[in-house]
């Protein structure tokens, strides 16, 4: 093991993820986060972390399937550490079938998972029942999955930053201090990808709504509308995937129609009032996997970026496997992942 400190560039999901893993397993840790916690993509409202489908199968999909069986024990061991709570269930989810032909290749995924998933969650084809929390489903029948969890991103990130604490850890707020000692991980988000010439950022808008709901009501998804409800009372409705824009943290009508979507998907949310809008520009590589490993040229510093849409989703696992190299020298990174040589 390494003895000395670890600087964590970033105080995003990635940055923090990580630097608790390390504080978690006896490393001194420094975060140095220039603006604020959470100030780019990490800062959203949504906080859904579902599975890809369970058929062609591949080392990432294989991957996101470790990190969310992972995630319930994980987070529950910074929530003690720190005295926090993330807002973390395993809620599940439903989605509605169209046809006769949806129908089919949902009951034929449900067989995948029963393989895939090895009996640590079920994937359903189901009857809608007609309950208020439930999509609208042109042929009365529902997926269901047991795997996807939710946890409220801006609750999430102060646990990990109260569970780094607690072990000894320090977190800098406003700081941008480049006079290093020891290993440095950089996890620095859109400036971060521009820097190795790995990719960019893409746009994403998503809102709350206030709602009596109870905070273990499953998700929804269709059409690529998330409703996510959460321990605060509120259900997030996200999001848009924007490449161009005017203004990357300004909200405009492409949120109004996401909402009135939801509404058409989900018309018990019909009447909920709005309480917060959200955008952000999000990292997406150029592979549009996670971006990992040693920085190329750049000796004992290592990156952790490009979490785009499922930052929250791979955190537990790519925690560990970067704590596994800076700690052990271990590399376990897959390869889809693994930081090429291109940079700028």
């Amino acid at each position: 093991m390494t003895s000395g400190r670890i600087t964590v560039m970033g105080g995003g999901i990635f940055g923090l993820s990580i630097a608790w893993e390390l504080a978690r397993r006896g490393a001194a840790v420094r975060v140095v986060e220039r603006a604020a916690i959470g100030a780019g993509a990490s800062g959203g409202i949504v906080g859904a972390m579902a599975p890809h489908v369970p058929d062609q199968w591949n080392s990432k999909k294989q991957f996101q399937l470790d990190s969310l069986l992972l995630a319930e024990s994980w987070w529950h061991q910074a929530e003690v550490a720190g005295g926090s709570s993330a807002g973390y269930a395993r809620s599940g989810r439903l989605q509605p079938l169209a046809d006769d032909a949806a129908i089919d290749q949902a009951r034929a995924r449900a067989a995948g998972a029963q393989i895939l998933w090895a009996g640590h969650a079920d994937w359903q084809v189901i009857r809608a029942t007609g309950s208020p929390w439930e999509p609208v489903s042109p042929s009365g029948w529902l997926i269901h999955d047991t795997l996807t969890a939710r946890l409220h991103p801006r609750w999430a990130l102060a646990c990990l930053v109260a569970a780094i604490r607690a072990r000894g850890g320090v977190v800098d707020i406003g700081a941008d201090d480049r006079d290093f000692q020891g290993q440095v991980l950089w996890a620095t988000g859109i400036a971060g990808l521009g820097e190795l010439g790995q990719g960019g950022g893409v746009k994403g808008q998503a809102l709350a709504v206030q709602h009596p709901l109870l905070a273990e009501s499953p998700q929804i998804f269709a059409d690529g509308v998330h409703i996510v409800p959460h321990a605060d009372g509120t259900v997030a409705i996200g999001s848009t995937s924007e490449r161009n824009w005017s203004d990357a943290t300004t909200t405009d009508n492409q949120l109004d129609d996401l909402h009135a979507r939801a509404l058409a998907l989900c018309p018990a949310l019909q009447g909920a009032p709005v309480v917060d809008r959200w955008a952000a520009l999000r990292p997406r590589s150029a592979s549009r996997a996670p971006v990992l490993g040693p920085w190329p040229g750049r000796p004992g510093h290592y990156v952790a970026n490009g979490g785009f849409k499922i930052g929250f989703g791979m955190a537990p696992r790519i925690a560990t496997i970067m704590a596994d190299l800076l700690l052990d020298g271990h590399d376990a990174i897959p390869d889809a992942f693994r930081l090429g040589q291109t940079t700028t």
